[in-house]
């Protein structure tokens, strides 16, 4: 291989890697921000489930997140979305039950059985806004996943007056940061019509 072609494919490999941190330091300085904001719906997105039909860790700080704003009077209501996983469990029916048991009243919970990613959880959200006649939502995740998730917000027409992530940090954070690049750049194309 040439002197010269060498060097290029180095210059162009430096500066994606270049690309890529910055964009996964956009995205965790974004998420790790929290914007506090009063709004009708906290959406929280679903994650792994135990076999014993528990919250995951990760999925329980997300879920604490989502009852301090309730309890805080920052939301009238809950959303917790996902579909069911590996374990064979309903996200969204272990995440109600847990938010039973923390106190929040079954009328202030709503599921979404279907959210089995970012944009079809935006999707469901968007109806649910509509139905009820609610205008705004404050986000609730781990805070490599903010950007996507208002992303994907923005892609249904969903006004997003804020966002907390969850305090609940893993070593496994660093891989979901990196996939959250791509996944961002993926949904920023993405079309709502199509799926």
């Amino acid at each position: 291989m040439p002197v010269s072609l060498k060097k290029r494919i180095m210059q162009l490999s430096l500066s994606l890697l270049l690309c890529l941190l910055l964009m996964a330091a956009a995205i965790s300085l974004l998420g790790l921000r929290d914007q506090l904001a009063t709004a009708d719906l906290a959406v929280v997105p679903g994650n792994t489930v135990n076999a014993d039909g528990t919250p995951s860790k990760r999925l329980q700080a997300r879920l604490d997140a989502a009852i301090k704003l309730f309890k805080a009077g920052q939301c009238k209501a809950i959303l917790v979305s996902g579909a069911t996983g590996e374990e064979g469990l309903d996200e969204a029916t272990v995440m109600k039950a847990y938010l039973l048991k923390q106190g929040v009243p079954e009328t202030a919970i709503y599921t979404d059985s279907h959210g089995i990613n970012t944009f079809e959880t935006a999707r469901y959200t968007a109806l649910l806004l509509k139905e009820k006649g609610w205008n705004s939502t404050i986000l609730v995740s781990q805070f490599f996943h903010m950007a996507r998730f208002q992303l994907a917000m923005k892609k249904f027409g969903v006004a997003t007056s804020g966002h907390v992530h969850a305090d609940y940090f893993e070593l496994r954070d660093i891989y979901s940061l990196t996939r959250e690049v791509f996944a961002y750049f993926e949904y920023t194309f993405r079309n709502p019509q199509l799926g």
